[in-house]
């Protein structure tokens, strides 16, 4: 079962491993309590969503408590559609970690990115 949740729930929990796929479109987040977050972006036609940058060492969320998990965006009207850019900050006590996406479409499609929980029953 997937449930779509506010990127802040990560806020007070303590990361046992974050990993990015190898096309920079899925990151996952495995927490020390046994939950898993996939921060994602189903691809649509005529619209491109990836990771654009991750500024930090994710190495600094492991096994240490979120103390900041904010999200932000931007976005821009281009000559032929639509860009957004979205901001996800992550600080511990080891330090801060900034990933942003960068979604491109002709202007009516999403280019939001999802943060899922996988439950398993």
């Amino acid at each position: 079962m997937e449930i779509h949740q506010n990127f802040d729930i990560l806020k007070g929990l303590t990361l046992q491993e974050v990993s990015v796929d190898d096309g920079h479109e899925i990151i996952r987040f495995k927490t020390n309590c046994g939950r898993t977050f996939f921060m994602e972006h189903r691809q649509d036609c005529c619209e491109n969503v990836y990771v654009e940058s991750i500024v930090g060492d994710l190495k600094d969320l492991i096994h240490n408590e979120i103390t900041l998990a904010e999200e932000s965006s931007n976005e821009q009207n281009m000559e032929y559609g639509h860009k957004t850019w979205t901001f996800y900050k992550l600080a511990t006590i080891k330090g801060y970690v900034d990933i942003r996406w960068c979604g491109e479409s002709n202007g009516y499609y999403s280019e939001s990115v999802d943060f899922i929980e996988k439950v398993t029953s």
